[in-house]
């Protein structure tokens, strides 16, 4: 395990400051957006990635000049024990966990008929079994704490559903009904837990579809564009937030209304 941390000049942002925000798979692509917008208002931030690479190291560096605390850990997020001994060491060195954000994931497409079993185990394991392993580690702490927000990334093929994607989309579906029984189980406690059901945003893991099938997918959005990570971190800023402080159990669609 390898983490970092910075003490900065003091963030004068008041949404979340002074919060402590745990964002997995952050190194870069959504997660990395919702980090850099949680440290503009304020928030001390987490990120865990597989390996505190290069591309980690500098959404680090990005993220200390917002003068906030900052923490890197190498962490696979879909092993209980790994992530166990990620959130030791972060109230070690951060003293609470405030916000987690489930944003580990994965793709294996394929269609049904071929989907190997790999296939479908990984990215039901990293998309999904992440989400339990770290939301058992934490909750214990909000409980303490008398509040927390929890905050699954999932995805408006969690809802719909996606020919080619029966493991993703049943991944994304499953963080779904985790968020709602989690916000009934944990509400009398002051944690509140939602989704954000992102559709199509633009990202390296979108890049790598052909040019066809993103003109597909833009025909499908009224909105006629793509959306941007920044737009998916603007729904967690607010449901990270007390703006939201009444918004529990809830799935927001963050897709330019290709799903409604």
């Amino acid at each position: 395990m390898y983490f970092c941390y910075f003490y900065g000049m003091e963030n004068n942002n008041k949404l979340l400051k002074d919060k402590v925000a745990l964002i997995t798979g952050a190194a870069r692509g959504i997660g990395k957006a919702i980090a850099i917008k949680f440290a503009e208002n304020g928030a001390n931030i987490v990120i865990t990635d597989l390996e505190m690479n290069d591309t980690a190291q500098e959404t680090i560096k990005e993220l200390e000049g917002f003068g906030v605390k900052v923490m890197g850990i190498a962490s696979n997020a879909a092993n209980f024990g790994d992530t166990h001994s990620a959130v030791e060491k972060i109230m070690k060195e951060m003293g609470s966990i405030d916000i987690l954000v489930n944003n580990a994931g994965i793709t294996r497409d394929g269609l049904m008929m071929r989907m190997t079993e790999d296939q479908w185990d990984s990215v039901i394991t990293v998309n999904l079994k992440s989400a339990f392993n770290y939301i058992h580690a934490v909750t214990p702490i909000m409980a303490r704490q008398r509040g927390g927000s929890v905050i699954n990334i999932s995805s408006v093929v969690g809802v719909s559903g996606n020919a080619g994607q029966c493991n993703y989309s049943a991944s994304k579906a499953g963080l779904i009904g985790l968020a709602k029984s989690l916000a009934k189980e944990m509400g009398p406690r002051g944690i509140r837990a939602n989704c954000i059901a992102p559709g199509f945003i633009a990202t390296d893991m979108t890049a790598k579809l052909t040019d066809q099938i993103r003109e597909e997918w833009a025909k499908q959005i009224p909105l006629r564009r793509a959306g941007t990570p920044e737009d998916v971190a603007n729904v967690a800023l607010f449901l990270a937030s007390d703006l939201s402080g009444y918004v529990n159990g809830q799935v927001i669609h963050c897709c330019g209304g290709m799903n409604t």
